[in-house]
């Protein structure tokens, strides 16, 4: 690989990293909900999610995604299905003094890389960035596929980890308002209706 395109990704992926965006508000709404742990397993099932995403492109197969219509909306309806599962589940979660309803880490986890991967958009975002950067005169496209994944990856982790575990902070030291014990389903399940909404609106382009 070229180290001077890697010099040129490492700061676009940041920047993309650091923009506000679904996986975002999902780590967010998982912090406040089960706290830190689980927000930060979040991030890292979202993280694992898209170095699949930069597998399959990686592949080829992500083109189908992008010449096929239907599975573009296969997937897309999959996810907003199981966002909406996820935000009747923080309805009927009922948080109080007694007893916590976090979820577990390995439970954040597989949520968040559900998430991630049930999201077509991330997949055509990748065959629109990631190309720009491959070379395949310098050997395997997949290799270098994996190479900027992992740096996108790992970048969205950090990031995504630092919202979820400042959003677990908060919600601990809310946990002593009552207002908030009885509302935090509620805004959990809004956080998931919200992008639910925003992934069943998404266009191909």
């Amino acid at each position: 690989m070229d180290i001077y395109v890697l010099l040129a990704f490492i700061p676009a992926a940041l920047a993309l990293n650091l923009t506000p965006g679904a996986d975002m508000m999902f780590c967010l709404g998982q912090g406040l909900r089960s706290g830190v742990k689980p927000a930060v397993a979040a991030s890292a099932g979202i993280s694992a999610g898209a170095f699949v995403h930069m597998t399959v492109a990686g592949l080829g197969l992500g083109a189908l995604v992008a010449t096929l219509p239907w599975l573009f909306d296969v997937i897309r309806w999959v996810g907003v299905a199981y966002l909406v599962w996820l935000a009747i589940g923080a309805l009927r979660t009922r948080m109080d003094e007694n007893k916590s309803q976090a979820l577990s880490v390995p439970q954040a986890f597989w949520q968040g890389f559900v998430v991630n991967i049930s999201n077509p958009k991330v997949i055509l975002f990748v065959l629109a960035f990631v190309p720009q950067f491959v070379d395949p005169s310098r050997g395997s496209v997949l290799f270098q596929f994996w190479m900027y994944g992992a740096i996108i990856s790992v970048g969205g982790f950090v990031v995504n980890g630092l919202v979820g575990a400042f959003a677990g902070k908060l919600g601990k030291w809310m946990l002593s308002s009552r207002v908030y014990t009885k509302g935090i389903g509620y805004i959990t399940a809004a956080i998931f209706a919200a992008l639910a909404a925003r992934l069943a609106i998404l266009e191909r382009a």
